[in-house]
């Protein structure tokens, strides 16, 4: 495969997670798309869930397994090391496009917010949200995160470089402020039905697991100045180090100062 060919797998790979991010924001929200999470087919609430989950399910794995180590090994030996983040990413926009399509809506409300100044700060925290997660992925080197930067760097002849970890901006708050700005735009809704608790929960759900699988790899390849890092700032609420080094005191006399994990 020539270097110009896996250029354009690549950006074929990040144009679909452009257009997959796009609408999974709208399709969150119920606007500016023909399918939102509360329309469409419904169905008979077991079907639906059963449906939704095997969705959500799908999407999981996809994730889970294409990002482990021990598969990246062996996938590159069959694809072009290049490509491997760039097939990743194409994935699963494919997984969350067949999501986007066959969802089964649950529209029962579990909660409706009426007040239009409550409304608009549920709105204001659900944009926020997607800011972070836009803002995050740039702190980290967005296009080296949705491959276009490996396949950019094949294709001028020049070799790959990890991008090194740097605990600043958002990173000296939480660990993961992007897994924040996903969970606000999945909780943070005027309307919560049925159907979106259930997508919410679930990608929350999926969320805690990943981020406990991530930093299983970052202690391994960094190690010790992850582990200090770890144990200085938390993992999603930025919960002040005084505050959390007397939390553990009080759980442990015997703990040194610190931070606690």
């Amino acid at each position: 495969m020539n270097r110009t060919a896996i250029l354009a797998c690549g950006v074929v790979g990040y144009a679909a997670f452009l257009a997959a991010f796009v609408y999974l924001m709208a399709f969150m929200a119920g606007i500016g798309v023909p399918k939102g999470i509360d329309a469409g087919e419904t169905g008979t609430l077991l079907a639906a869930i059963l449906i939704n989950v095997l969705l959500l399910g799908l999407f999981a794995v996809q994730h889970a397994v294409m990002a482990r180590d021990a598969f990246k090994s062996r996938w590159t030996r069959i694809v072009p090391e290049p490509l491997e983040r760039s097939i990743f990413v194409l994935a699963a926009s494919l997984a969350l496009g067949l999501l986007f399509w066959q969802w089964r809506a649950i529209p029962a409300t579990v909660w409706h917010v009426e007040l239009p100044a409550w409304r608009a700060v549920l709105w204001l925290l659900f944009g926020t949200g997607i800011g972070i997660v836009l803002y995050t992925s740039f702190l980290i080197d967005h296009f080296d995160l949705f491959g276009l930067r490996q396949v950019w760097l094949h294709y001028r002849g020049r070799p790959y470089t990890p991008v090194p970890f740097s605990a600043r901006s958002l990173y000296r708050v939480v660990r993961h402020p992007m897994m924040v700005g996903f969970l606000l735009t999945l909780w943070c809704v005027p309307t919560m039905t049925a159907g979106h608790l259930l997508f919410a929960a679930l990608m929350s759900g999926y969320i805690l697991v990943g981020v406990h699988m991530e930093e299983r790899s970052l202690l391994r390849k960094l190690g010790e100045d992850y582990r200090l890092y770890r144990e200085q700032t938390p993992m999603l609420i930025p919960i002040p180090l005084a505050w959390r080094t007397r939390k553990k005191r009080d759980r442990d006399p015997l703990a040194v100062e610190g931070g606690t994990s």
